[in-house]
């Protein structure tokens, strides 16, 4: 695969401290969102799982804007949530935002964040048709 990977940062706290990317995007035109959480201008936001499923995807749409892509190019996405009672309503969030997108999901219950304040993690994937 010839080309240059792109990478964009959101400036959250854990992406220096970890060393990772927001998002990046390969030459071939995927494009991959690093797990998302619930975080805004460096604080947790408030609300329950419906909100922060809201708020996570919202910081994943946002990277993707600022590669020029945006929901409708998500393939697929990832929800993790530490709890099974807050399955619904983070389905119910992903349903409003990606409905009639229908990207590829998955939904997995998890042990814990890296907060334990947080309920739920979302990652996307998204394709830029005819790859630069």
């Amino acid at each position: 695969m010839s080309g240059t990977v792109r990478r964009v940062s959101s400036g959250a706290p854990w992406e220096e401290k970890f060393g990772y990317s927001r998002a990046v995007e390969l030459p071939n035109g995927l494009v991959l969102v690093a797990g998302c959480t619930s975080v805004e201008n460096g604080q947790i936001a408030a609300g329950g799982p419906y909100d922060q499923t809201v708020t996570s995807f919202k910081v994943a749409l946002d990277a993707l804007a600022r590669l020029g892509l945006g929901r409708e190019d998500v393939v697929r996405t990832r929800m993790y949530v530490t709890h099974v009672r807050d399955t619904d309503e983070v389905g119910r969030a992903h349903k409003e935002i990606f409905g009639e997108v229908r990207p590829v999901a998955t939904m997995v219950v998890v042990a814990g964040l890296v907060d334990p304040s947080l309920v739920v993690e979302a990652e996307v994937e998204a394709y830029r048709g005819g790859a630069r």
